[in-house]
């Protein structure tokens, strides 16, 4: 779908590498097949190869996606995590084997009709919002299951749910979602998105599509970018860093970046 070949090329978002003194967790990601590539973004899993010393705590930054997400060894429960207008934490324990799914911006509500907005900032039982899909996982995945074979079951699923279907995806809100990612982030949401809908209604599809309204869905876009650059330690002494960013000031650009990943820019990029 034309729609959705902007986000493939101007948006990757990601998630900080996984860093343990002992190497004994990995953090992989695997593409989608090409029929579902302009809906996720990959399907990933975080695993400990061996029991650890201590629980291991987890940084989740923003990046406007909606996941799907299991803990493989306790075939249970599933979760859906929406969109967060800020990094979050997760206490994993001493040995665990998350596997999930990293949909794209907007396209986990164009897929299952589900208002982005209730998952806004939290995570969930999947089975509160999407009772069928998560009988199906249920029943579908096991622990012993390596992920290449999910990821098959996966998308041998998601395939079968987009298939054939019209998907109404509304025009408006992708014409501006488009011009977002275009800029990387960097525009004045109130007087650059020229889409014939108010502002008002402008905020109303963007809570619905992606969790959030136009101007912190650009935040995050921006961010990203950022994280996307990987600059230097000598670009990030200059102040050409924030200023390429968007930024008027380097304070401004500091607060917005310990917001989205939750240390300053030089800790992440050290």
């Amino acid at each position: 779908m034309e729609i959705f070949e902007t986000i493939k090329k101007y948006y990757k978002p990601i998630q900080p590498a996984v860093k343990t003194e002992s190497n004994g967790i990995t953090y992989h990601e695997i593409p989608p097949p090409q029929g579902l590539s302009h809906l996720i973004y990959c399907y990933w899993q975080l695993k400990t190869n061996q029991e650890l010393d201590e629980s291991f705590i987890y940084r989740v930054v923003s990046d406007g996606c909606i996941d799907i997400f299991m803990d493989h060894n306790q075939t249970a429960e599933n979760y859906v995590m929406g969109f967060c207008r800020k990094f979050t934490t997760f206490e994993l324990g001493k040995s665990f084997d998350y596997i999930g799914v990293r949909f794209l911006p907007s396209a986990f509500p164009l897929v299952f009709g589900i208002d982005a907005q209730i998952l806004s900032n939290r995570s969930m039982e999947l089975k509160s919002v999407l009772p069928e899909l998560d009988l199906w996982l249920l029943a579908e995945r096991k622990a012993l299951n390596p992920l290449d074979e999910m990821v098959q079951i996966l998308s041998k699923q998601f395939t079968q749910l987009v298939t054939g279907r019209d998907l109404p995806a509304d025009e408006r809100f992708y014409n501006a979602f488009n011009v977002i990612l275009e800029k990387h982030g960097c525009l004045d949401t109130e007087k650059e998105l020229n889409t014939g809908l108010s502002p008002r209604q402008l905020r109303r599809i963007f809570n619905f599509y992606i969790g959030t309204t136009p101007k912190t869905f650009s935040n995050v876009v921006r961010f990203q970018h950022v994280l996307n650059a990987r600059p230097s330690k000598q670009k990030l002494k200059q102040q050409k860093l924030y200023l390429d960013a968007g930024f008027f000031d380097q304070a401004h650009f500091i607060k917005d970046f310990k917001t989205f990943y939750g240390v300053s820019p030089r800790e992440a990029f050290d």
